[in-house]
């Protein structure tokens, strides 16, 4: 516990509370375009899209000038006249980040503390309102109420009480890093509004108060005790939302004068607060990306350039703002989702497919030939024509004559053909066992011989365990591999070929091999063994024999997985990726958590499978730049925009699969009525606090209260910046208290099984 003196809290009284002070939004001529050649569109580190602008005629209208400051170093960005200090722009998201100037409230022995405004000089109107359910009430100080009020009636919006117990003046009591309400208290803001006043109220049975220190700041700060100790920062981030139109809706077309992009469309502006400032801002239309202001911003994305994130695992091809995905020639069933084209087999089917000969099935095709003893064309009915024996004298004699010798080349051609072949097979798995890096992986287990000893597998042994790779024992597939069953030492396993095509990823694949070799989790499929004697690399784990999360859960029918299942699964989902990411012997990603990659086994325990795209991350780093992989619906947006894998890629993921337990939708096929993903149609129907117009039926007839929490700690993870998220051990942690409450933590009691 620390403890903080009177003269230092004094210290604060050199804060000052700095005004928002913009000019009145419109007053302006919006700009031709915005994107003339004598526009600046840097300052700093910080990027500047039209509609905003430094120089007259680069911005849309006033509210969307700024100002950039070179006399900092490096020069520093502000709204308006150089007030308020901008720390990033983002167009696409309609969000502007500020530093927001903390308020200071000297009390004097209890004396009535006047009310102060944050956001000063904002218009009513627009452009800018505090960001909805992203922005928080941080107030510190002793035995005080404070409230923020806001709106055309001032009405309260939100409030928090920070208390100090101890009885000296001197001393106030303070939990190490942590605002719970002793010294300092938070509450959300949920009602976005350009300016809101704060009021103080001394609680009368306290009998001494220093000061009140108020910040409206992003959710995503942590509290920390410098800001006692060392007089607190004077400004704090803060989110605005923007809109680019005030006091007016979009026209029935939605199309708007601002919206220049070919590929835009106008939105009204969303929010708890609409009635106090309405408004709308331009979007790119589905399928396009970019800058809705402007002529051309609006670009087209290839979806056949990230299949998994679209969802398409047969042949795509793209096109304007959208793409088809259809099986390839030779398959049949639904390209949409992992593993949905099969193979078909046009031997079934003769007459369809014209074959009147010897059919053989191949991979996506077939083989059609005359029989032995025939010959022709065997693609034509009564094509193909016997071959007609005859025998003269000559040819009894030569027979007779030759016979010995053909004798010996009968006998002797089959087993040296079979020796050239043997030493070709065995020349073609030492060239992929060294291309591989094989050699790499005996150097980096010769330190472990446990490990040396069983990860090292032959291509001979996963031949026989397979019958040859029979087609018959593939069990599964995605966009990393295809699964067969096989049998090694009597043990049921699953042997994967995967798919690294870039070669310089073999020897990162390598040493992933390695770490996770020495995983050894309840929760994570184990991994056998690997085989480098092929082209691509092949890896056996262990058999989990009940399929995967998503056939469990998509069933036909209004019944499926019991709810408490669906708890305790998603509780030892996340104890999996909490051991990845903390206690493994090198931190790993997983980088593609989604139903089909949970394999369920016979008492339906969670185990996470499918490394093919993971990563490990050295223990002194945070993320690592990657080609972005994953799987639409899943996949964090923020990774998919630069590229930078962290822990909390796989916590959105986790959120994704939260949401999809809570409603049963498949994320990478939803579609509101209004064209909303999953993730976005969930957040707004928990934000009006209308949950059972989305989430399973079967979940609220069987859930005991505790629906909401498990949806709060969804919409958590899957905030769209990524330090706003939990992380996965906080996530495991708050999963276990809802469990705990349910009295269903996985280990204490049975689990319970829906009934067949």
């Amino acid at each position: 516990m620390e403890k903080v003196s009177r003269g230092v809290l004094l210290a604060f009284a050199a804060v000052v509370a700095t005004p928002l002070m913009l000019p009145p939004f419109g007053g302006a001529a919006p700009a031709a375009s915005g994107t003339g050649i004598n526009c600046t569109r840097n300052c700093g580190n910080i990027s500047i899209d039209y509609p905003f602008g430094i120089e007259p005629g680069c911005y849309h209208a006033t509210g969307f000038n700024l100002t950039c400051n070179h006399s900092y170093h490096p020069p520093k960005l502000f709204l308006g006249d150089g007030t308020v200090q901008v720390l990033e722009i983002s167009v696409p998201n309609g969000t502007v980040r500020i530093d927001s100037t903390a308020m200071l409230f000297p009390l004097d022995g209890g004396a009535n503390v006047p009310n102060r405004t944050w956001g000063t000089g904002l218009p009513k109107s627009g452009p800018y309102f505090l960001s909805e359910s992203k922005s928080m009430l941080e107030a510190i100080g002793c035995n005080l109420q404070v409230s923020i009020l806001g709106g055309v009636d001032n009405s309260l919006v939100s409030s928090c009480t920070a208390i100090c117990p101890s009885t000296d003046p001197n001393d106030t009591i303070l939990v190490d890093g942590s605002c719970t309400g002793i010294s300092c208290c938070q509450a959300s803001i949920v009602l976005g509004y350009s300016f809101y006043d704060i009021q103080i109220n001394l609680l009368p049975e306290r009998q001494y108060y220093y000061f009140a220190s108020v910040y409206i700041v992003d959710e995503s700060h942590n509290f920390d005790n410098s800001m006692i100790f060392e007089g607190g920062p004077k400004a704090l981030p803060a989110t605005l939302d923007w809109i680019i139109s005030s006091n007016s809706t979009c026209p029935t077309n939605n199309t708007a004068p601002e919206c220049r992009s070919t590929y835009s469309y106008c939105q009204n502006y969303s929010s708890f607060s609409l009635a106090q400032h309405d408004g709308y801002v331009c979007q790119c239309s589905d399928g396009y990306q970019g800058n809705p202001y402007v002529l051309g911003g609006c670009q087209d994305i290839d979806e056949c350039q990230q299949p998994n994130f679209y969802g398409c695992y047969g042949v795509c091809q793209n096109t304007p703002g959208n793409f088809t995905c259809q099986c390839g020639i030779g398959y049949t069933g639904n390209a949409s989702i992992p593993n949905g084209c099969t193979d078909i087999d046009e031997c079934e089917h003769p007459e369809a497919y014209s074959c009147y000969g010897r059919c053989k099935n191949l991979n996506g095709s077939f083989q059609c030939q005359c029989p032995n003893g025939t010959y022709g064309n065997p693609f034509t009915n009564g094509g193909c024509i016997t071959i007609k024996k005859s025998f003269t004298g000559l040819s009894i004699g030569l027979g007779v004559g030759g016979g010995t010798g053909i004798i010996f080349l009968a006998l002797g051609v089959p087993f040296i053909s079979r020796k050239i072949k043997m030493q070709k097979a065995k020349k073609m798995r030492e060239k992929f066992f060294n291309q591989n890096h094989g050699l790499l992986l005996q150097q980096l287990i010769s330190h472990d011989a446990d490990i040396g000893e069983r990860m090292i597998i032959t291509l001979r042994d996963l031949e026989k365990a397979t019958n040859n790779f029979d087609r018959a024992r593939v069990i599964g597939g995605g966009g990393h591999g295809t699964v067969f069953k096989g049998i090694i030492d009597l043990k049921v396993v699953a042997i994967k070929k995967s798919r690294i095509i870039v070669e310089r990823e073999i020897e990162e694949f390598i040493n992933e091999v390695v770490v996770l070799s020495q995983v050894n989790h309840r929760n994570v499929v184990k991994l056998l063994g690997c085989c480098l004697e092929t082209e691509v690399p092949l890896l056996v784990y262990e058999f989990i024999s009940n399929g995967t999360l998503y056939q469990h859960l998509h069933v036909e029918g209004p019944i499926s997985l019991l709810w408490v299942d669906r708890l305790r699964i998603a509780l030892e989902i996340a104890r999996a990726l909490s051991y990845l990411h903390s206690a493994a012997s090198m931190p790993i990603f997983h980088r593609d958590i989604k139903s089909t990659n949970i394999l369920l086994d016979d008492s339906l325990t969670a185990k996470v499978s499918d490394f093919g795209a993971s990563r490990y991350i050295p223990i002194d780093q945070t993320g690592v730049t990657t080609e972005v992989q994953g799987t639409r619906g899943y996949l964090d947006p923020m990774y998919y925009y630069t590229g930078r894998l962290t822990d909390k890629s796989d916590v959105f993921s986790f959120g994704v699969l939260l949401i999809e337990l809570l409603t049963r939708k498949q994320p990478f096929v939803y579609r509101s009525e209004h064209g909303d993903n999953l993730v976005s149609h969930f957040i707004k129907m928990l934000s009006i606090g209308n949950l059972i117009g989305i989430i399973d039926p079967q979940v609220m007839e069987e859930e005991d209260g505790e629906v909401q929490d498990v949806a709060t700690l969804a919409a958590m993870c899957t905030k769209l910046r990524g330090e706003d998220r939990p992380t996965m051990r906080e996530v495991e942690t708050m999963l276990e208290s809802v469990l705990v409450k349910k009295k269903q933590v996985p280990g204490i009691i049975t689990k319970t099984r829906r009934p067949n």
